[in-house]
């Protein structure tokens, strides 16, 4: 059910006030109601509905102001069409705060066919995050087999100026529902060959010479033993390694950054089952580190001649891990792509087997600038991180500053932490050259002993780990997110590639 909101902008002179359902308006305290957004909106509102704009909130007072809240009042025109002023709190006026209020504006008419004269910003540079949220936040996803009709698209018209940041925000954005779809389509559906024609159909709707894809299967990932230890439990599909590239004829000497993206389409845990098992219900989102991947190395190809001056691959590392007899046992050795040997002791810990192999296969083929791996990975950091922040784990200093500036001002907020070397000993094995879970001794930081584990994959490269268990995932419908897959990771690294 396809229901991207429309956006468009218009300055003031060219407004018809009467073409519109709802018009929505920025209040912080009830004093200051004249003094935010656009004064001479609220000029042209009180002329046009007869009615002192200003002194409605004498009715409401204990409203604080504070983002996202939001008072609804139906008003007669002259034309005595009833149209709905939604005064919604923009709090200190940051980016967050109007962002909240854009959640805030889209929830209350989403799904309905609704036009909206939105005069909640004033500035250019609160425009971008604002519609970004304003679309995401609209976002609905149904599989039923008869949709209710009256479900709509909203149409949101910005007071001012704002083409050029319409037209940005609207391709991240829809890159976010991209990876909002591939994540909520059912497991019965979704699998790591259907990734890969996912992945073949967007390129060729994208219609850039600069962007090509390829999948190895079969015999061609013969060298990928975390790949394949975990992809063989489901041997119908099998395992696929999706590869999209991004590369503009001009960009031999540009920057190359290499995104590593988990892609397990289902998680069962394997052997090792989940426990309890009701905890499998949302395992179609084990896949949101791929899905962010795909997602953003389109976005950046929609670009266009705006694009930054950047070359990116992109690596899903598609597997099911299933519970079968194909399926690899607690106490197997494989081997890594590059030729570590690694002992499973968790199947249900298969995430790092696959995005090992990635960062091993980038490492050695792919000469990249900047590794990135991004991985609903461990619970552990959801403990430490709750869902409002993404794990960061890296060595670099420098990058890791980037990557949380880009966090703060895309809104997929990252938090660095540390890599503690003395864990390191957890991960020795008495069989091979690692074990994959680090549990003995046990430290009690499982998402930080997952990290150094990869970092065991990626060489001497600028690299960071994102572990997204937190973020990626929404276990309610409210805010910018819906109940589920929640995309994140596509703004973050979309707004970092775009600073390079």
């Amino acid at each position: 059910m396809k229901l991207v909101p429309e956006i468009a902008c218009a300055p003031l002179g060219e407004i018809n006030l009467s073409k519109f359902d709802a018009i929505a308006l920025p209040f912080a305290k009830r004093e200051a109601l004249a003094e935010l957004g656009n004064p001479k909106l609220i000029k042209l509102l009180t002329k046009h509905f007869e009615s002192d704009i200003a002194k409605l909130f004498e009715n409401w007072p204990d409203v604080t102001g504070k983002a996202g809240e939001l008072i609804e009042v139906p008003l007669a025109s002259q034309a005595n069409k009833v149209i709905r002023l939604y005064f919604i709190g923009t709090g200190a006026q940051s980016i967050d705060d109007l962002r909240k209020a854009a959640s805030s504006l889209a929830r209350k008419v989403k799904g309905s066919k609704v036009k909206v004269l939105d005069g909640l910003v004033a500035e250019k540079s609160a425009a971008r995050p604002h519609l970004i949220s304003l679309i995401i936040s609209s976002y609905l996803w149904s599989q039923k087999s008869a949709p209710v009709k009256e479900f709509s698209a909203a149409q949101f018209t910005l007071v001012g100026n704002f083409e050029s940041e319409v037209a940005n925000a609207r391709t991240l954005a829809l890159a976010v529902w991209r990876a909002r779809d591939l994540i909520h389509t059912p497991s019965n559906i979704k699998n790591p060959q259907w990734i890969a024609e996912q992945a073949r159909s967007l390129v060729t709707k994208t219609k850039s010479p600069a962007l090509k894809v390829k999948v190895k299967r079969g015999a061609a990932l013969a060298k990928f033993g975390g790949l394949l230890a975990v992809g063989n439990s489901a041997p119908k599909s099998g395992p696929r390694l999706v590869q999209l590239s991004y590369s503009p004829k001009s960009s031999k000497n540009w920057p190359h950054v290499v995104l590593v993206g988990k892609g397990i389409t289902f998680d069962t845990g394997g052997v090792s089952l989940k426990r309890p098992y009701e905890s499998m219900v949302g395992m179609k989102s084990d896949m949101s580190g791929a899905a962010a991947v795909l997602a953003t190395v389109i976005a950046i190809a929609e670009m266009g001649k705006s694009a930054p001056k950047i070359r990116v691959t992109g690596l899903l590392m598609c597997a099911e891990n299933a519970l079968s007899s194909t399926a690899q046992r607690p106490s197997d050795v494989i081997t890594q792509y590059g030729g570590k040997t690694v002992e499973v002791i968790n199947t249900d810990a298969e995430g790092r087997l696959v995005l090992a192999d990635g960062l091993a296969y980038a490492d050695a083929k792919l000469n990249p600038d900047y590794l990135i791996d991004i991985a609903t990975l461990t619970g552990a950091a959801t403990l430490g991180l709750g869902r409002q922040y993404g794990a960061m784990y890296t060595r670099d200093i420098s990058l890791a500053q980037d990557l949380y500036n880009a966090g703060q001002k895309s809104g997929d907020r990252v938090w660095h932490m540390p890599l503690v070397d003395d864990y390191e000993i957890a991960l020795a094995s008495e069989v091979a050259d690692l074990n994959h879970t680090a549990e003995k001794p046990d430290f009690n930081g499982g998402s930080i002993t997952a990290a150094l584990f990869l970092e065991q994959f990626v060489g001497e490269r600028r690299w960071i780990h994102l572990d997204i268990a937190g973020p990626g995932r929404s276990e309610s419908d409210s805010g910018e997110n819906p109940k589920g897959g929640t995309g994140f990771g596509v703004r973050l690294l979309t707004e970092w590639l775009t600073s390079l």
